[in-house]
């Protein structure tokens, strides 16, 4: 085990077995650039071109146990960028579960793609890769058990309320706080909020890159 992800865990950010097992077999330097790859085991974010960062694993591990990802289940990953928090997902889901990754660049969604696939996810059939605008988030195989979000909103979108299944649960940046969002009825929405954290903002695809 790595000296990161003793640390997540001793410090107690990382702690379900089903995440420590995906942070181990998923290791982030596979899904930066090349002359980043061996800072992939700081815990600090990564650029990843195009204005975006892969987020520190500190960041990724706080939002990951917040969504409860259990085996089975099928995850809509918003903002997929290089495909890390996709291939994490895939792995926590198991052979049964399933990932929908959307990106809205297109040059960032065959890097995430390709380096999904190193992985064997895409063939797999455990992730499908999406180049779309995921300010709409992606209605073609809702409803979600999960919804994982990775820019920041003003406000949670309709769409994603309405494509988060019922019993389901979110995890989306809002200004510079994590919200937790668990669906408990069609209009009944319970949220808390985490404060402390910063993201790029969530951009549709007609606006400028």
């Amino acid at each position: 085990m790595s000296r990161l992800i003793n640390m997540l865990i001793t410090q107690g950010y990382l702690k379900s077995d089903i995440l420590i097992e995906a942070f181990s077999n998923v290791h982030r330097e596979e899904f930066v650039p090349e002359e980043f790859a061996e800072e992939g085991e700081t815990n600090i974010p990564l650029p990843i071109g195009y204005g975006q960062t892969v987020s520190q694993p500190l960041t990724v591990a706080v939002m990951l146990e917040l969504l409860d990802i259990k085996k089975g289940q099928k995850v809509l990953d918003i903002g997929s960028g290089s495909g890390w928090s996709s291939s994490l997902l895939a792995h926590a889901v198991g052979e049964e579960g399933r990932v929908v990754a959307i990106e809205r660049i297109p040059e960032l969604y065959d890097f995430g793609k390709k380096n999904i696939d190193k992985f064997g996810f895409v063939n797999l059939g455990r992730v499908k890769c999406v180049l779309g605008d995921g300010s709409k988030g992606y209605p073609e195989e809702a409803p979600y058990d999960r919804i994982l979000v990775s820019a920041s909103v003003e406000e949670i979108p309709e769409s994603y309320k309405k494509q988060l299944a019922i019993g389901g649960k979110m995890v989306i940046p809002i200004y510079n706080a994590l919200a937790y969002v668990e669906k408990r009825g069609d209009d009944d929405f319970y949220v808390e909020r985490f404060p402390g954290f910063v993201f790029v903002p969530l951009v549709e695809k007609s606006s400028s890159i």
